[in-house]
């Protein structure tokens, strides 16, 4: 079982910053592809990026490209999402995924832009871009 905690989220101006961290726990970290999503409300929940679990290839949903960036750590067991020039339409609750079921995979990019590809889910956390 891995178990996902997302932070780092909060309010910021539109142009500003912030960097969302997901530590993972209960598993070999290092073996997953993991994947950010978010949520508006009234919205299905939409892939943002995604990183591979050797972490040489990574992937970004086009309205994110140049502004938001993946990486991860494996000796802290923690994948990161750093935000920049954020916009209003960035406003919404951001999960962190894992592939849990798929350890040391290597699929085309676009089966990590799909929700089903992955297994285990964190909690969410709130990103509000004030205008």
């Amino acid at each position: 079982q891995m178990q996902l905690v997302e932070s780092g989220g909060g309010l910021v101006q539109t142009g500003g910053s912030l960097r969302l961290s997901c530590a993972a726990s209960g598993r070999t970290f290092s073996s997953y592809a993991m994947g950010w999503f978010r949520q508006a409300p009234g919205k299905e929940r939409e892939f943002v990026s995604a990183i591979m679990w050797s972490g040489d290839s990574t992937y970004f949903t086009d309205s994110v490209k140049g502004r938001f960036t993946i990486s991860r750590d494996n000796a802290k067991n923690t994948v990161y999402l750093q935000m920049n020039s954020l916009k209003p339409e960035d406003t919404a609750v951001y999960y962190c995924a894992a592939d849990c079921q798929s350890p040391l995979r290597r699929y085309t990019g676009g089966y990590y832009g799909r929700r089903s590809s992955y297994d285990c889910w964190g909690q969410g956390t709130q990103v509000t871009v004030s205008s």
